[in-house]
């Protein structure tokens, strides 16, 4: 089973309020919680690696995945997207682990820019990226042991770039080829992989790459002038990525890449010996993770880096339904000074897999500007 973002877990009972899940149709309203707070929770670090040991608390929540009864969260902490140090001098983002409460299990520091995030459980493994921009690596994190596994790349990535989310799909770690031509010429290019197909090798600790598809890839519209007919793409922004459940209404067990800044979602149909048909549909704005409700009894959990916060989102869901945690700031047309008008902050949204259209959802409880979204079911 995938375990990723909008992938079905399944966890076992748990205390929420009484609606918390029941499928339900129609318009509605949904609750949010905070359950973890980036302030209440520290990490201890060496300014630029050398030094004296000092404590700071934990910031910039992100990538959010699920294993077992307890789901886990990366904080970035300021680092950068190249693995730069933060203000502070510090170099490792921190994965944590928590219960489906909130409360900390435990906790690994990581050096560099953490961004993507998933779990293996055929393995028992957590997976990681660092540095969705340049000078990226992976981590594995055994959960049995807590032991923790550095891989490189056996070679400069070919995408000139980083890597950033991860799926497990068809027993494949699949990886998003983020940020294209940070290093050499500007994407879109033919040339430039949007998906890595990975090979991890425990006795040399070399995570080996090779191409699903490509920036400049033929996919057929799904909606828009071209819809029905087969398009160029022309990707510049490979980002979050998912397994579409077999619960969802359309693109069922697709593989599903979100080129943030393009506005779009390509989806991978893979059939035997991995031959490929790739959709796409276009967005009214940008959007991070997106996550399927897959069962009667469930909550959607996300990450909300302008609170520091890991929040619980609960109410009356439609089995089958998508949402999106939209990111207007983060598509290629928003201004450098953003939010600002016709850019507003993350929400959260329905998503239309049809037309591509995005529906605010009312929520009450605690404010959210969501990014990490995962639906975990109970």
């Amino acid at each position: 089973m995938a375990v990723s973002a909008g992938a079905l877990v399944t966890t076992g009972a748990l205390a929420l309020p009484a609606s918390a899940g029941q499928a339900h149709t129609g318009t509605h309203t949904l609750t949010v919680r905070q359950i973890a707070f980036g302030q209440k929770l520290h990490h201890k670090f060496q300014p630029n690696g050398t030094g004296a040991w000092t404590s700071e608390s934990l910031t910039d929540p992100d990538d959010i995945t699920v294993l077992g009864h307890d789901i886990y969260v990366t904080f970035q902490n300021n680092t950068g997207p190249q693995g730069q140090a933060s203000p502070d001098g510090n170099l490792d983002s921190t994965i944590v682990e928590f219960t489906l409460f909130g409360r900390e299990v435990r906790q690994w520091d990581v050096r560099g820019h953490c961004d993507g995030l998933t779990a293996d459980p055929r393995l028992r493994k957590v997976i990681a990226t660092v540095n969705e921009d340049a000078n990226s690596s992976l981590f594995t994190i055994t959960v049995a042991t807590g032991h923790v596994t550095h891989y490189l790349y056996n070679k400069p990535l070919p995408h000139n770039g980083g890597t950033d989310a991860i799926s497990i799909y068809r027993g494949q770690i699949l990886i998003s080829a983020s940020a294209p031509g940070t290093t050499g010429a500007p994407a879109p290019q033919a040339a430039y992989p949007a998906v890595y197909v990975v090979t991890l090798n425990p006795r040399t600790k070399v995570a080996t790459v090779h191409p699903l598809f490509f920036d400049e890839a033929m996919a057929k519209a799904v909606n828009g002038p071209n819809a029905g007919k087969e398009v160029k793409l022309a990707l510049t922004d490979p980002d979050s990525n998912e397994v579409v459940p077999a619960d969802s209404p359309a693109f069922r067990g697709d593989f599903m890449l979100d080129s943030q800044g393009d506005q779009e979602l390509i989806f991978d149909r893979v059939t035997g010996w991995w031959h490929q048909s790739l959709s796409v549909l276009s967005l009214p704005t940008s959007v991070d993770d997106s996550a399927w409700v897959t069962s009667r009894f469930g909550a959607l959990y996300t990450t909300d880096a302008s609170a520091d916060t890991v929040d619980i989102v609960y109410g009356h869901f439609t089995r089958g339904a998508a949402y999106s945690a939209a990111t207007p700031c983060d598509s290629n047309s928003a201004p450098s000074t953003c939010p600002a008008p016709g850019f507003p902050p993350n929400y959260l949204a329905a998503l239309n897999l049809k037309t591509g259209a995005l529906t605010p959802v009312t929520l009450t409880g605690a404010p959210l500007q969501p990014k990490g979204l995962i639906f975990v079911s109970f």
